[in-house]
């Protein structure tokens, strides 16, 4: 059974009016209004995929009347032409589980939940390990090339002519090509920040490159 199913059947199973509703009795009646239309012609997707509710109305009057009963309980929806009728749609998760709600729809409310959650959940961890792929990628792209500039000075019997500072640091930016720059600055005989290493290893950079200009 899909998860539209799911919730339609949830709904039929309430009662038409809710004797313990805080709601006043016109927004009991918006209620009713909105069930009723969801129950016909209402369709929502699985919270494992998309975010998607909607509502089909062959009127566009209609369509704008539900989407002001959706106002007043402050669920935020859009209206699109779709073939002969009109849809009233909502995409964000937010909305979707306050329209649930509002409904009646409670287990539907839960499932819908618990999955958007594990979804969250597995979107910031993705975010994270990208970001994270992202700066070692970086840092390995920046170290092959600080690496090629330390040995074009050796090479060219240059490095000697750094100051010592320099040469310690490069020397244990060869040794250790994976560490970043604020691990390399906590190896050094005098431990320095992150920007005081990315400062002296550009220094590095740029005085390799004079040198290959005046080759």
């Amino acid at each position: 059974m899909s998860f539209a199913s799911e919730v339609k059947n949830e709904l039929l199973q309430l009662k038409m009016w809710d004797v313990n509703s805080n709601l006043k009795q016109d927004e009991q009646m918006s209620r009713l209004l909105i069930r009723e239309a969801f129950i016909k012609s209402g369709f929502i997707n699985n919270p494992d995929k998309d975010y998607h509710l909607e509502i089909l109305f062959q009127q566009k009057q209609k369509a704008e009347d539900l989407q002001s009963m959706l106002n007043n309980f402050n669920i935020n929806s859009k209206i699109t032409k779709k073939g002969n009728g009109y849809i009233v749609y909502i995409k964000d998760g937010e909305d979707i589980v306050l329209f649930l709600a509002l409904i009646g729809a409670s287990k539907a409310v839960i499932k819908f939940e618990e999955v958007r959650v594990l979804k969250d959940a597995r979107n910031s961890i993705n975010r994270i390990v990208n970001c994270e792929t992202a700066n070692i990628n970086k840092i390995m792209l920046a170290s092959k090339t600080q690496i090629e500039n330390i040995k074009y000075l050796k090479k060219h019997k240059k490095f000697n002519n750094l100051p010592e500072e320099l040469k310690e640091l490069a020397d244990l930016r060869i040794k250790e090509p994976d560490l970043s720059y604020e691990e390399l600055g906590k190896l050094l005989k005098k431990p320095i920040s992150k920007s005081g290493v990315s400062h002296r290893l550009n220094k590095i950079n740029q005085i390799a490159k004079e040198y290959q200009k005046n080759e």
